[in-house]
């Protein structure tokens, strides 16, 4: 069983990006630039924010952080939009979501401008992803791609079973995966809630994508030997006998199912900490795209 590193595949993503930046620098290019826009409190989101203004810093980016209260109106935010859109400096910005309810969230990201859309959300981006055009990629599934293809996974020809059908992991990493591509050429089945015959459908895949959120969800009995599990779900669990009262699960149960698998994914340390690195590796082509 071979664990799909994220945090050290991250890593080394990181330097490479920090490679290029100085190299930018040292030749009079421009920095490149990312700003995230926070709306609330939300204390999952703060994290995660401040994990991308941690890593900007690292790779020599410039970085942004609006942060705006919860009660911030739609129209507030959608200015502030709009003048992240107008801004020469800013290569690329996320919109943290999710966004406060009083906020309609596809009005907002309709409103991001598609070049600078780094985190892959816009129709633009997903329209010409799936017309295999470039495009930003989200930063999840193609943070997926990269682990598989660096630790050369044979994905050509194998059975991919994806459960869930979001718009940020399922629905994507169902295109990529299918395309003519490294970590691709692979034939996909997307499972969701109404699937009647998902054990089944395990057993028969070479790799499952497990995004749906629900902890621990994936047992040994649902997968074959020599699967390779990508686990994408992040959930906090109660638990006493830990010091913060709660420990980090995973959409697969690890413990019964890493004994069957070829390769696999812990959690934590990794899907997440590709998500980051990827976001950056999109923010370095917004800016040499403007080069």
């Amino acid at each position: 069983m071979t664990l799909l590193d994220g945090k050290k595949t991250s890593n080394d993503l990181k330097e490479e990006i920090k490679a290029s930046v100085d190299l930018r620098k040292t030749t009079g290019k421009k920095t490149p630039h990312l700003a995230a826009v926070l709306v609330g409190t939300d204390g999952a989101s703060m994290t995660y924010v401040n994990s991308k203004v941690k890593a900007c810093e690292y790779v020599g980016f410039s970085s942004t952080l609006l942060d705006m209260p919860a009660d911030t109106s739609e129209a507030t935010l959608l200015e502030k939009i709009e003048g992240l859109n107008n801004d020469p400096d800013i290569d690329g910005y996320i919109v943290q979501l999710p966004l406060p309810k009083h906020i309609d969230e596809q009005k907002v990201l309709m409103a991001v401008n598609p070049d600078k859309d780094v985190d892959g959300f816009h129709p633009t981006n997903v329209g010409r992803m799936t017309l295999d055009m470039p495009c930003f990629l989200p930063a999840t599934p193609y943070g997926i791609l990269e682990l598989l293809e660096r630790y050369k996974v044979e994905t050509a020809g194998k059975h991919v079973v994806i459960i869930g059908r979001s718009h940020i992991v399922g629905r994507p990493m169902s295109i990529l995966m299918s395309q003519k591509r490294p970590a691709g050429n692979a034939t996909v089945t997307v499972a969701h809630s109404r699937t009647s015959n998902l054990k089944e459908l395990c057993l028969q895949a070479d790799i499952i994508v497990a995004a749906l959120g629900i902890p621990e969800f994936l047992t040994g009995d649902m997968v074959k030997d020599g699967v390779t599990i990508i686990d994408v779900g992040i959930t906090r669990v109660e638990d006493t006998s830990k010091k913060r009262g709660y420990r980090l699960a995973g959409d697969v149960d690890f413990k019964s199912v890493s004994p069957k698998a070829a390769f696999i994914t812990p959690v934590p340390g990794g899907v997440g900490p590709m998500t980051i690195a990827m976001l950056l590796k999109n923010t370095l082509l917004a800016c040499e795209r403007r080069d």
